[in-house]
């Protein structure tokens, strides 16, 4: 409903008189009406219609009030605002579709005192505003700030048309140049209303004054939004129309000297790349293509990504290693405990560089557990040799685009990570350390560990091809480093380009050594602790490691000192803050008991050798995170002549167990076995912590002693673990992981390990500290264990 005609009837007064006190009350939608103004009102409600019609058959004086929300379709006496304009209807028009449009010519100011019974509209009794006013100073000094409001409100609003000023201008009445104003300014329903609130005229143009000056912030700030737009778009026009009248200028003239600041710059960081020369020749015609595309262009982008990652990455910028083998030893050494077959390695390689000055093929692989050192083995050779190390994640990976890059014809495409790495390093001989080798897989988007191959093969990849790039890089003075935590989890190919480095599990006495060196510091100074005021006894540190972690590396270790120094800190605290000492004087000397005050009941428990029992023998076994023991429990009952296996056991362990029982049936004699003992019987062979997959053939010789114990009824020591694969011709096999089993006995109070023949050569390599407690027996045949097993006498 929209203001159809403006004009400035004559004044109301002597209408107002006439006015009757009892009027019918018409509720408008968005919109209010205002004396002294003509309106144009549809129509559509029932109830509108019968108080339009009324008015008109009585006298025409009808009550307009705005309702409080639009969406009331039959607002009642509470849907409306009680302060309104009484109208006279000037004009009635019914249209076609039912509706009826009313002209409506606003007489005064009114206020509902009451509504009255009618069931067929609202009805009420209206009280008539005073038209007396009184033209003070003040009144007439807001009268002439609210017309300037006015006048620039109607100069910033393209919305009103200027013609409205005219008509402003002859008004003389203060009280019609009020709502004159009021009904031409945009604002809400509710707004306007509280103009109509409003008794004094002085109150009222003060309201105008407030809506006025609000309307006029939000104008000037949409002009200068508007201002900012006209002259960024002015100034793109302007560039754009410069460029290209230098871009015709150049073609006029043959030359290519005149280029704009950004292209100059561009040009300038080619030079200074010191590019090979056939990239050189890529960088300068992606340049020249870029001068003749317009920079509105997609290829316009496009192409100064491209010289952007060319001029990124390094060409010849490099770092000087230290070579000096005792400094590196000295790093190594203060970083790290232990690992010596690793740092032997690393001082091997930098003695070399030192006579040939540039090698080849320098790529390791380590492989260990979690939590062994290997991520921060590679930071510290990179510190040691004074180079940059970036360091690339691989968990997870499956797009052979990660490696390689994606090609420069797809949005959003961009080099592989080897080439962000190096961007990362700025230099073209840093040590780029691959994490998590093992964990990268393979989809329909291709195979990264295929990729890698080109990157990992030394006489490869000193032309390494990115698909975004599209020239060769020279990766060869880059000193790679990858990490595993299983090596059969690597393809073969890829372990063929690898010097592959193990790095076992830590042994207690390391784990001791490495708390005090390095774990126990690095906490104290995290948490706020003196060195001086928190002391860790050895014992105290072994019990952690003994009955509060179980792993190869130290991590939990490192998780559970951290624990323990903020139990230490909150003590402290607490301390000071009940005293009302700044100072912190008390020394705490962490003890065995101690450990168990802060970290509660140990977690594990140290193993020690229980009761011989028939049918239950102990194995020893790998895991991805050390060495742990394997007990094997073995029953024969009445049932039919199978072979049962439980405990989650894969394939290769099924077939050792099958084996195994076929070994013993067909040597009964030997072996001191009951010719029958399969004879309707059923055998079931259980492996305890059934939630845990188990695989792989190192546990037959145990499985076997199993079936032998329960056979023969004859208990087997509870202090002796074996491990072996064994054939059908009774032979034992060697097995991997030695270092790892000798270490999970030792931990858990084995006194003798019987492992193959075959291994014997392995122990040169193991600690003599694993050695230490546990004895070592060497067989061939399984009849060579049962001895060792059943507490006969040993034969030499």
């Amino acid at each position: 409903m929209k203001q159809e005609e403006i004009r400035i009837p004559e004044d109301h007064a002597a209408s107002a008189e006439k006015i009757p006190r009892e009027l019918p009350v018409l509720p408008l939608r968005d919109i209010v009406v205002f004396p002294y103004m003509v309106y144009p009102v549809l129509l559509g409600r029932e109830s509108s219609l019968r108080a339009a019609n009324y008015a008109v058959d009585r006298d025409k004086f009808i009550f307009l009030a705005a309702q409080r929300n639009a969406n009331i379709e039959e607002p009642g006496k509470d849907d409306i605002y009680w302060e309104g304009t009484v109208a006279k209807i000037i004009q009635i028009m019914k249209l076609p579709n039912g509706l009826m449009k009313i002209l409506v010519d606003g007489v005064v100011q009114a206020t509902i005192a009451a509504f009255l019974p009618n069931e067929r509209f609202l009805e009420a009794e209206v009280e008539i505003n005073s038209t007396s006013y009184e033209v003070t100073p003040e009144v007439d000094v807001l009268i002439r700030h609210v017309s300037t409001l006015f006048t620039e409100y109607v100069r910033l609003n393209r919305n009103i048309p200027s013609e409205v000023l005219v008509a402003f201008e002859k008004i003389q009445n203060p009280r019609r140049k009020l709502f004159y104003i009021a009904a031409n300014i945009a604002q809400s329903v509710d707004t306007k209303q509280q103009i109509l609130t409003l008794a004094l005229l002085k109150d009222q143009y003060y309201a105008l004054a407030r809506i006025l000056t609000a309307e006029l912030d939000v104008l000037k700030i949409e002009k200068d939004v508007d201002m900012k737009v006209h002259e960024s778009i002015q100034k793109s026009q302007k560039r754009f129309l410069l460029q290209e009248q230098i871009r015709i200028l150049q073609d006029e003239l043959g030359s290519d000297e005149v280029l704009t600041p950004e292209l100059a710059k561009l040009s300038q960081q080619i030079e200074e790349a010191h590019m090979p020369k056939d990239v050189l020749e890529k960088a300068v015609e992606e340049l020249n293509k870029l001068k003749k595309t317009p920079p509105q262009s997609p290829e316009f982008a496009v192409s100064r990504n491209y010289i952007d990652w060319l001029v990124a990455i390094p060409w010849y910028k490099r770092t000087d290693d230290n070579l000096d083998v005792r400094h590196v030893e000295k790093i190594l050494n203060e970083d790290h405990y232990g690992l010596e077959k690793v740092k032997q390695r690393i001082l091997e390689h930098i003695a070399v560089l030192n006579l040939v000055k540039e090698i080849r093929g320098q790529i390791l692989c380590f492989v260990g557990p979690p939590g062994v050192g290997k991520t921060s083995l590679g930071k510290s050779i990179a510190r040691a040799l004074g180079r940059k190390i970036v360091r690339i994640s691989l968990g997870g990976v499956r797009d052979e685009a990660e490696i390689h890059g994606h090609r420069r014809t797809y949005i959003g495409s961009m080099p592989g990570k080897l080439i962000r790495s190096m961007r990362r390093a700025s230099v073209i001989n840093p040590v780029i350390l691959m994490d998590e080798i093992d964990k990268m897989s393979m989809d329909f988007r291709g195979d990264p560990a295929s990729a890698l191959l080109e990157v990992l093969d030394p006489e490869q990849n000193q032309t390494f091809n990115d698909h975004y790039l599209d020239v060769d890089y020279d990766l060869s003075s880059v000193m790679f480093i990858t990490t595993a935590n299983v090596r059969y989890n690597i393809p073969l190919p890829l372990q063929d380009r690898m010097e592959i480095i193990e790095i076992p599990g830590y042994l207690e006495f390391d784990k001791c050594e490495i708390a005090k060196r390095h774990i126990i510091p690095k906490q104290l100074e995290e948490h706020g602790l003196k060195k001086d005021e928190v002391k860790f006894a050895d014992k105290a540190i072994n019990k952690v490691i003994q009955q509060y972690t179980r792993e190869a590396g130290v991590r939990n270790l490192e998780r559970e000192i951290a624990s323990i120094c903020r139990k230490v800190a909150k003590d402290i605290v607490l301390g000071t803050q009940t005293n009302g000492k700044k100072s912190r004087s008390n020394r705490i000397r962490i003890t065995d008991t101690k450990v168990e005050e802060y970290l509660g009941v140990p977690h594990f428990r140290t193993r020690i050798p229980g009761v011989q029992r028939v049918g239950s023998v102990i194995g020893l076994a790998w895991t991805s995170v050390g060495g742990t023991i394997l007990q094997v429990d073995a029953t024969i009952m009445s049932g039919r002549e199978t072979l049962t296996l439980t405990g989650q056991i894969g394939e290769v362990m099924q077939e050792s167990a099958r084996a195994a029982l076929s070994y013993i049936r067909s040597h009964v004699k030997e072996l001191g076995v009951p010719a029958n003992f399969f004879q309707k019987k059923e055998i079931h062979i259980h492996l305890p912590e059934g939630a845990i997959h188990k695989d792989g053939p190192s546990a037959g010789i145990t499985m076997a002693m199993a079936i032998i114990s329960a056979a023969t009824n004859r208990p087997a020591r509870s202090d002796v673990a074996m491990t072996g694969e064994i054939t059908l011709r009774g032979n034992v096999l060697a097995i991997g992981g030695l270092n790892e089993k000798l270490l999970a006995a030792q931990r858990t109070g084995i006194k003798m390990v019987i492992v193959p023949k075959d291994n014997e050569k392995d122990m040169a390599e193991i600690h003599p500290k694993v050695k230490e407690g546990v004895k070592i027996i060497f067989i061939d045949k399984i009849d060579d264990a049962l001895p060792f097993i059943f507490d006969t006498k040993k034969k030499k």
